[in-house]
């Protein structure tokens, strides 16, 4: 016999489907993490959105996470979603979501722009419970960063210690580049 849900624990998976719709979360995220039929989910999404819930696959590469700012933003999530889990004592959903709103306080406060939205933060997670991805630590800075599980653990340096020689360049020198004045007419033009 199927147990019935109170209205107390219906009203708390709204909240979190509320709170994860908030913060970005894909239909498949929402059907992974709740007990909602997918009607109320859409409708939810509908209502808070404005618009249908988008389609089209979740990512489904680890090898996103290596790349060098990618995967300084990895590093930074997961390592404060880990100490929400087990030190706070938070569950998997609540440490994923206070970790994901930590992480974008986090940027908001760097003035720098968030590189993981909430799906790629949640198929993060899946790949860790995956024993895909592992945390290594940094010989330099002793911080724990995102790695493949069978990478190298000794002597390696996180992206954060050793950045790539180009690392941030092309968004400073697009920056520094004068407004493009509008081309002049030549002499020749003026006087005809």
């Amino acid at each position: 016999m199927v147990q019935k849900k109170s209205l107390t624990e219906d009203a708390q998976e709204v909240f979190r489907a509320i709170a994860l719709i908030e913060l970005g979360a894909r239909m498949q995220v929402l059907e992974s993490e709740l007990t909602l039929s997918r009607d109320r989910m859409i409708r939810l999404y509908r209502e808070i959105k404005g618009v249908s819930p988008p389609k089209g696959m979740l990512p489904f590469s680890a090898d996103w996470y290596m790349t060098w700012l990618a995967n300084i933003h990895a590093s930074l999530f997961y390592n404060t979603y880990v100490f929400l889990k087990h030190e706070a004592g938070c569950s998997h959903l609540d440490a994923l979501t206070k970790g994901y709103r930590l992480y974008l306080e986090h940027c908001k406060h760097s003035d720098a722009e968030p590189v993981l939205d909430l799906t790629r933060a949640w198929t993060l997670v899946r790949f860790f419970d995956a024993d895909i991805l592992q945390l290594t630590p940094c010989c330099r800075c002793s911080g724990k960063f995102v790695a493949h599980k069978h990478d190298l653990q000794h002597n390696v340096v996180c992206g954060a210690c050793q950045p790539p020689s180009r690392a941030g360049k092309t968004k400073r020198a697009n920056a520094a580049k004068p407004a493009v004045a509008a081309p002049q007419p030549s002499e020749t033009a003026r006087a005809a």
